[in-house]
């Protein structure tokens, strides 16, 4: 089972630079996208509903902004668009899907960057997300795919000394995700099968982030301690870019 997730900052911009031509040379089972930044009335492309899936969309409220969509070859028996929350669902961050042996999650998780009030909804939202994950993981087989905006460790960013007062890696979020990948049981399954440094997935527009590879490793699929020895392979994908993100491809010893 192949699973991509990738921001790609602008769905139709994406479009533009490729990125369903490569999707289909690589035939994932799942696809989970972050910041599709469009309405579902502007996607009637056939582009944005590849042959062979059945796709679904959650987009937020505002124009132009955040978004998530899921694409997958065997049709879920349930999908859930949004968490339940009002103030994360008006921005479509959220969108799971349902099969007899796991579910999948498309997570777009805030950024906390523009702003003290931007981290204090992120801040809010972390509160209420482990103890929901916790609940999840008690039922069944999760993946939670996306853009999760937080570097945990010292190796998943190349400037971490003049990143720790930065949202994405202040202390209080790595503490998070310590204990997301702590106490809390969940498996960052990239770490899995990869431990090398510079492996990111993120690079600023400003300067010369990509040429250098002054980057991030924020898009995660994170799953649960019963898919840890089901991971095969992990990459990133940087041939060709579609998004100031790069796509992450997880294969599992796994079948939906």
């Amino acid at each position: 089972m192949k699973i991509i997730t990738a921001n790609l900052n602008g769905i139709r911009a994406a479009a533009k630079k490729g990125f369903f031509t490569w999707l289909a040379q690589e035939n994932p089972d799942i696809v989970c996208i972050q910041e599709t930044k469009a309405q579902q009335h502007q996607l009637t492309d056939p582009i944005f509903h590849p042959s062979g899936y059945h796709c679904y969309y959650h987009d937020a409220e505002k124009k132009g902004y955040s978004g998530v969509a899921l694409y997958s070859r065997q049709k879920p028996e349930e999908v859930i668009v949004g968490i339940g929350w009002s103030d994360i669902d008006c921005e479509g961050r959220y969108l799971e899907a349902r099969f007899p042996s796991v579910n999948i999650i498309s997570l777009y998780m805030h950024s906390g960057g523009s702003g003290a009030h931007r981290q204090e909804l992120k801040f809010s939202f972390m509160e209420r997300f482990l103890p929901y994950l916790r609940e999840l993981a008690h039922s069944k087989e999760y993946i939670i795919c996306g853009d999760w905006n937080i570097a945990h460790k010292q190796i998943d960013l190349k400037n971490w000394r003049s990143n720790q007062e930065h949202s994405g890696f202040l202390p209080e979020e790595r503490a998070w995700m310590d204990e997301l990948f702590g106490a809390a049981n969940f498996v960052d399954a990239f770490r899995v099968v990869n431990q090398e440094s510079g492996q990111y997935t993120w690079w600023s527009n400003f300067g010369k982030a990509w040429a250098n590879n002054t980057g991030w490793r924020i898009d995660y699929q994170v799953i649960t301690p019963g898919l840890r020895d089901k991971v095969l392979s992990a990459s990133i994908y940087k041939e060709e870019r579609f998004s100031d993100h790069s796509p992450l491809l997880i294969e599992y010893d796994y079948s939906l």
